[in-house]
């Protein structure tokens, strides 16, 4: 439940929006503070729903435990806003017009937001009852807009609506569907209106103007979250019912179809992710490029695999702080003007540089020579990008190599490995050609791999519970890792020969 306290008449009114009746409830006891000036409120209330005994709108007063304002909760009367209309037109009062209006603006604002950046309010939004963003307001502070969601003539509305609906969990993700039914939810986006739209990729949230929240008391990076919504999305359900279900999680903005939850770990927010069945080879995957990368000096993000209750999954840490925050290459791309005679390769680097990322083409070659050796099929604008500050607005770095998962032939049978023409993304729609991009391979160690294949040999197997069931593809992939190392070395000697022609 969203807790907001307001006030009307000089007197605060508590209220708390139900997630299950999708309505707001209200503390009677308040209201006829509110109303009465009473130094006795709850006696008059008392003695107000005496007098409704029997009456229909007795039926409707329910209790839920508020905070009262020694800090402790205790059982209190609430009415819903069409209760209350019917209560003060029993409470006699001068103020009764007054309170049905300031109701009825208490009522709208459900759907008015700030969008903020940490403590800055960056614009007002509209968000309807499914949690798209309906129409925009007042600008409040132009250059913390979301990157890309500002054109020549201003901020461009599609944009940021955009920039909004992908911030939820993709509808396609597995086992979403059956959960938002069970919340009688119908799009993801509702999850995240639910929870502030909070993620730990980034400081961006919204506020209902009718509340007064600080970034540090709500944030994910330094207070505790809920645990709910992992546990449902990886299968552990438990007795809750819809109404009991916490939803604050920084689960509503992960991305990606796969499963995958965030967790306090020993203190640090660490991003736990599944495979795909049978053979969860992903989350081996994740733990090979990490190894990669710290033999060819690439710079990373260190996956591990860990298993709970029986499950096998890679893990990470977050790498972005409650300073930073990681901007995709997605929305880079947005502020590119595109040259038809120009890459998108070239573009994409000469933006980044273009904001201060001296090394931005060694550190994109690096990818390109990873996903390379692992055969990544799934290097996507949204899984690569910059860092900046979130204070300052300054770009600090290119971010580390994460989400490498979906390689290595990961949904393909041996037959298939090292087949061909190996498919690719972002720049290149194959490998071989999208290698031929990097100019530059002289930072390249590539003995640093001697017996690579080996320790991705070691990794395997941990992956899942029975490992002997994949014995014959494991040593398939290995093989076929080599293969893809020998691959590169021969890129690099055409390379140097055509440099010594």
């Amino acid at each position: 439940m969203t807790i907001s306290k307001n006030k009307f008449n000089g007197k605060f009114i508590r209220a708390e929006y139900s997630t299950n009746d999708k309505e707001w409830l209200f503390s009677t006891v308040d209201v006829a503070a509110a109303l009465t000036g009473s130094k006795y409120p709850r006696r008059y209330w008392s003695d107000v729903k005496r007098r409704l005994n029997g009456d229909e709108l007795y039926a409707k007063i329910v209790q839920l435990k508020m905070r009262s304002a020694d800090g402790k909760s205790y059982n209190t009367d609430v009415l819903n806003a069409k209760g209350l209309i019917k209560l003060v037109e029993t409470i006699k009062s001068p103020h009764t017009e007054a309170f049905i209006e300031w109701l009825t603006r208490f009522i709208g604002a459900e759907k008015r937001f700030i969008l903020k950046h940490k403590d800055v309010d960056v614009v007002e939004l509209e968000i309807d009852e499914n949690g798209l963003v309906s129409s925009l307001g007042e600008i409040l502070n132009g250059p913390h807009l979301p990157v890309g969601t500002v054109n020549e003539s201003g901020i461009d509305p599609a944009e940021l609506k955009d920039w909004w609906k992908n911030r939820s969990i993709p509808a396609s993700r597995d086992g979403l569907r059956n959960f938002l039914e069970s919340l009688d939810i119908v799009l993801p986006q509702e999850l995240l209106k639910r929870s502030f739209g909070l993620s730990l990729s980034d400081q961006y949230w919204i506020c209902p103007r009718n509340e007064v929240l600080r970034w540090e008391d709500i944030d994910f990076f330094h207070n505790d979250f809920s645990e709910d919504i992992g546990n449902i999305l990886f299968g552990k359900h438990d007795s809750k019912d819809a109404g009991a279900i916490d939803l604050i999680s920084p689960d509503n903005t992960s991305d990606g179809v796969l499963r995958k939850r965030w967790k306090i770990i020993n203190g640090k927010r660490c991003l736990l992710k599944s495979g795909s069945k049978p053979n969860n080879q992903e989350v081996a995957n994740e733990v090979l490029a990490s190894r990669i990368c710290e033999r060819l000096g690439i710079p990373y993000v260190n996956y591990w695999i860990t298993e709970i209750d029986g499950d096998r999954y890679s893990v990470c840490e977050d790498f972005i702080t409650g300073d930073t925050e990681l901007v995709p290459a997605y929305r880079i791309k947005t502020l590119i003007k595109k040259e038809n005679h120009v890459s998108g390769y070239e573009s994409y680097i000469a933006k980044a540089e273009e904001l201060g990322i001296s090394d931005a083409r060694k550190r994109t070659d690096m990818m390109l020579v990873l996903d390379f050796i692992i055969a990544n099929n799934d290097r996507h604008y949204n899984n690569f990008g910059l860092v900046r500050n979130a204070d300052t607005l300054e770009w600090i770095s290119v971010a580390p190599i994460y989400d490498s998962g979906t390689s290595m032939w990961c949904k393909e049978v041996p037959s298939m490995f090292n087949r061909g023409k190996d498919e690719s993304k972002p720049f290149r729609s194959t490998h071989e050609k999208q290698i031929e991009l990097v100019s530059d391979l002289s930072w390249l160690n590539i003995g640093a791999l001697d017996g690579i294949e080996n320790e991705y040999a070691d990794i395997l197997p941990s992956s899942v519970t029975d490992p002997s069931e994949f014995y014959t593809r494991y040593k398939a992939l290995c093989s076929a890792l080599r293969t893809r190392i020998d691959m590169l070395k021969a890129v690099m000697d055409k390379k140097r020969k055509i440099e010594n022609y």
